[in-house]
């Protein structure tokens, strides 16, 4: 049975302050959570005093990015080694806003999904169409597209340490939501999507979270 994941992305928020204070408030009201796991993935400068915040307790720690490459000449970039020794359990990818803004390609988010296994990570793989694009009918298109070359290359041991994230860019920060018919709907298309790629069993095991 899947386990539901209740996931934070606090963006470029919360100075090291705000932020360890908040994680502790986190700490105290998530004490008697069992039935669910929460995880949170504040700015990459917080993560060292969010880590030793939630120390020895049951909320994971995300990156919100990290770069393909293990090391090297990449001015402003993380690495997901790095993520690994700042105390991270889990990254971020393919976050509409870094495929908006920065032009992040899913060739692109594809390297980072295998470098972020490789190095032990769990992955949240954001996907999600634009409003243009819903009302041109493209949904499922692009929805098929991120789904299918994101995770190209990856086996299907390899989807139990992947969560996909249906965030349609259209209700993020806009103030508007997918009513539950909508989420629905793109919520079962991707697990049929995941049928199709890996297997039934894989399909039905992978979490699939609803943001905006």
């Amino acid at each position: 049975m899947r386990k539901p994941l209740l996931a934070g992305n606090w963006k470029m928020n919360k100075t090291i302050a705000e932020a360890s204070e908040l994680a502790g408030l986190l700490l105290e009201g998530c004490s008697d959570v069992e039935d669910r796991e929460v995880l949170v993935a504040p700015a990459f400068t917080a993560l060292a005093a969010v880590t030793d915040v939630l120390q020895d307790s049951s909320i994971f720690l995300a990156g919100q990015n990290c770069y393909p490459h293990e090391s090297g000449a990449f001015t402003g970039e993380v690495s997901a080694e790095f993520l690994k020794d700042a105390g991270c359990s889990a990254v971020i990818l393919g976050h509409s806003e870094r495929r908006q803004l920065l032009g992040e390609s899913d060739a692109f988010i594809s390297q980072k999904v295998h470098k972020a296994l490789k190095a032990g990570l769990k992955i949240i793989l954001c996907i999600g169409e634009t409003l243009q694009e819903r009302e041109k009918d493209l949904m499922l298109d692009v929805l098929t597209r991120q789904v299918r070359d994101g995770l190209v290359g990856i086996g299907a041991d390899e989807m139990a340490n992947v969560v996909i994230a249906y965030e349609p860019v259209w209700a993020i920060g806009t103030g508007k939501t997918a009513s539950n018919e909508q989420a629905q709907e793109a919520h079962s298309f991707i697990r049929g999507l995941l049928q199709g790629l890996f297997s039934r069993e894989v399909a039905a095991a992978t979490r699939i979270l609803y943001g905006g």
